[in-house]
């Protein structure tokens, strides 16, 4: 088979999830089964980058279907780098969750669940049509939901309703965007519905489907004013379980909307891209403004999420090659690092006891490589120089002066004093956790980091995996700023995308 690595990707979570229930009960099995399939997705999905980045696209017609009928896969450069960074993500997070639950129960639910979970973030980057991806949608929102609600209490009950409510409006205002696309074109397939949408005589009725994706998939991407569900839930769950999505559900929503209005509705000189202009500002400083009055470590980074979200829509919604490959670019900075801090305040809880900040003190003197790990992640976040965040923002920052207009120009600004309230979260963190005394006035148990990876070896592990990753890219970012700028130019010319995919079709 010619796209082998395509299929692997996809088919190795979905069989690894049905294994795990084979093994229910025996730990050493589900992790031994595990750690071979993250490894096997990973191998699989750096084969596939390397292949699409040689060739544009790799397409499977699953089944040999007539188009329409059946599954189309479909890997561009943008799904190429997402399934790299979902499967390098996926083997971190099911190390640190095989350190961090302690439950045989919990841990026998968790592990097909989480690969139901990355079945379903895989389905989404390879969908061609927009009808199988509302159902890796759902794969996920059942999953996720899952995994926000092992072991509950009361406050993860009501974070995880929350986050259900949410995304089923979600959902259903997806499945009413499909009906209307679907009666106006005869057509799912995303290529064939790009190609016939500008010959519909009812403009008006496309611009609408357009408002109804764009509502969707906001929710879905947490942008203001539809992010309050993320705040409400992110910090319920212990980490452990939900590291994967904090990690990668919202990105999924960025890279929905990115597809859609770039294959589909293409953005340029429309009234949706003067809305996302403004919504992404908005989100870019209720988010901050929201992290920096929190107290709770994982509410001020669940806040930061919101906020990074703004930079990635305004990439988008500048809509020039440039732009947008400095959305894919701040997409992998952003997983990373946020990801990080998240791993370190779940190491922070378990070996201090508390996500308070009140509560937390001394760890720079007593764990002093954990600080060091908390620094490098945030000082990203933030955009200091050399860091991962400083390229992102470089990169849109640079975009939007270049493209000039009033309003974009705003927006960039904005983006721009943002980060200086970024650096005030991340700066309240250190102090509060890290450089202030231990409250309890004693110097408490030190921790090395031998003694930190010997007590959590997977949670340590994965930070430290991760934070090599970002000081990698940090230090040497051309390749991945190459690798943005071909899929951007070939999101922005939707015509390659389309041209490609009917050529496979015909």
């Amino acid at each position: 088979m010619q796209n082998i690595a395509l299929v692997t990707v996809l088919l190795t979570p979905l069989a690894t999830a049905i294994l795990m229930f084979s093994a229910w009960g025996r730990k050493k099995l589900q992790v031994s089964i595990g750690a071979i399939s993250t490894l096997l997705q990973l191998i699989a999905a750096i084969t596939l980058f390397q292949k699409v980045n040689a060739t544009g696209i790799e397409i499977v017609n699953v089944g040999s279907w007539p188009t329409g009928f059946g599954i189309m896969l479909v890997a561009d450069r943008m799904s190429a780098i997402y399934l790299l960074l979902s499967s390098f993500m996926s083997v971190v997070a099911f190390w640190y969750a095989v350190s961090f639950i302690k439950s045989k129960t919990s841990i026998s639910i968790f592990f097909p669940v989480y690969f139901f979970l990355v079945f379903g973030l895989t389905g989404t980057f390879l969908a061609g049509d927009i009808f199988n991806l509302y159902v890796w949608f759902e794969v996920m929102l059942v999953s996720s939901f899952v995994l926000f609600t092992i072991g509950a209490d009361k406050q993860q009950l009501e974070g995880s309703l929350k986050y259900v409510a949410i995304n089923v409006l979600s959902s259903t205002l997806f499945l009413i965007g499909i009906g209307l696309l679907y009666g106006l074109t005869g057509h799912l397939n995303m290529a064939m519905i790009g190609k016939a949408l500008p010959l519909v005589s009812d403009q008006l009725l496309v611009n609408t489907t357009a408002v109804f994706f764009f509502i969707s998939f906001g929710i879905k991407a947490a942008i203001f004013p539809l992010f309050f569900w993320l705040p409400a839930s992110y910090h319920t769950a212990p980490i452990g379980f939900t590291a994967l999505i904090v990690a990668l559900l919202t990105k999924v929503g960025i890279y929905s909307m990115t597809r859609f209005f770039t294959v589909i509705y293409p953005l340029e000189d429309t009234f949706l891209q003067i809305i996302m202009l403004v919504l992404a500002a908005l989100t870019m400083v209720i988010g901050v403004l929201g992290a920096a009055a929190q107290v709770d470590f994982r509410k001020i980074l669940s806040f930061h999420i919101v906020s990074q979200i703004g930079y990635m829509l305004m990439g988008l919604a500048i809509f020039t090659p440039l732009a947008i490959a400095g959305s894919l670019f701040f997409v992998i900075h952003n997983v990373l690092v946020k990801t990080n801090l998240f791993f370190v305040a779940g190491t922070v809880n378990r070996n201090f006891g508390s996500y308070k900040l009140k509560e937390l003190g001394g760890v720079l003197r007593q764990s002093p490589w954990l600080a060091l790990f908390f620094a490098i992640s945030a000082f990203a976040l933030t955009g200091i120089p050399p860091l991962t965040g400083f390229w992102g923002k470089y990169l849109l920052a640079w975009s939007g002066f270049q493209e000039g207009s009033t309003l974009v120009v705003t927006v960039t600004t904005i983006s721009l004093l943002v980060s200086l309230l970024t650096l005030f979260s991340m700066t309240k963190i250190w102090n509060e956790v890290f450089w202030k005394p231990s409250p309890n006035g004693s110097q408490n148990e030190k921790f090395d980091l031998i003694k930190l990876i010997k007590l959590q070896p997977g949670m340590m592990l994965s930070i430290i995996a991760i934070t090599l990753v970002v000081l990698i890219i940090s230090f040497s970012p051309n390749s991945v700023i190459e690798w943005s700028m071909k899929a951007s130019n070939f999101l922005v010319d939707n015509q390659s995308y389309i041209e490609s995919v009917l050529n496979h079709i015909n």
